[in-house]
């Protein structure tokens, strides 16, 4: 019988691919990749521009129930935190505590699914890269002391040049086909991504 595997990539526009000119994103591309290894996947992509954390927390579950049946092999990849260390009117729009606060209930919430988390990269700005730095390794330590895989994305893409000037070509935040594919790479290539198992068996 052929498995049924249905993923939910919910966060925010770079979970959405915002940027990339063949609209598949990192989620998109790791999907294809699976697919062309004769892993059945279905995926949803739930990345939404603007989210932060404290949007994600509201609107996840009700959205992950419905494609997630209990009758599938029903998995969760979380990523976000980029929004929540931009600065509106001001200030941070979401701070640390409450960033780690949000993850810790989403991921404590669906733990009667396969749920891995990829930590936010890098963006064009200094100041905000220190904030996203920062985050990154508090999201690390949330998802260690819950015993969920985390991915790390920042460490990852902080020093390559070529992901930086990408970046740069478009609005400072959001790569395009190349960066993306970069990161499903990063992603793919992680002892914690799924599909090696399942490659395997």
């Amino acid at each position: 019988m052929t498995q049924d595997i249905r993923i939910c990539f919910i966060g925010d526009s770079l979970v959405n691919g915002t940027g990339d000119e063949a609209a598949l994103g990192w989620a998109g591309r790791l999907c294809a990749m699976a697919n062309a290894s004769d892993i059945p996947v279905t995926y949803y992509n739930l990345g939404i521009r603007r989210n932060t954390s404290k949007d994600i927390l509201l609107r996840w579950e009700s959205e992950c129930t419905l494609r997630l049946p209990d009758s599938c092999d029903g998995r969760i990849a979380l990523s976000c935190g980029v929004n929540d260390t931009a600065i509106e009117n001001g200030r941070v729009r979401v701070d640390s505590a409450e960033s780690c606060a949000n993850v810790r209930a989403i991921l404590r919430g669906a733990k009667q699914y396969t749920v891995l988390m990829v930590g936010p990269p890098p963006v064009l700005d200094d100041e905000q890269n220190e904030r996203i730095e920062d985050l990154s390794v508090a999201f690390a330590r949330e998802t260690q002391t819950l015993g969920v895989p985390y991915i790390d994305l920042f460490s990852a893409l902080c020093s390559d040049d070529a992901y930086k000037r990408e970046i740069a070509r478009n609005d400072g935040a959001h790569p395009r086909s190349e960066g993306y594919s970069k990161m499903a790479r990063i992603i793919g290539s992680s002892p914690s991504w799924w599909f090696h198992t399942l490659g395997e068996s």
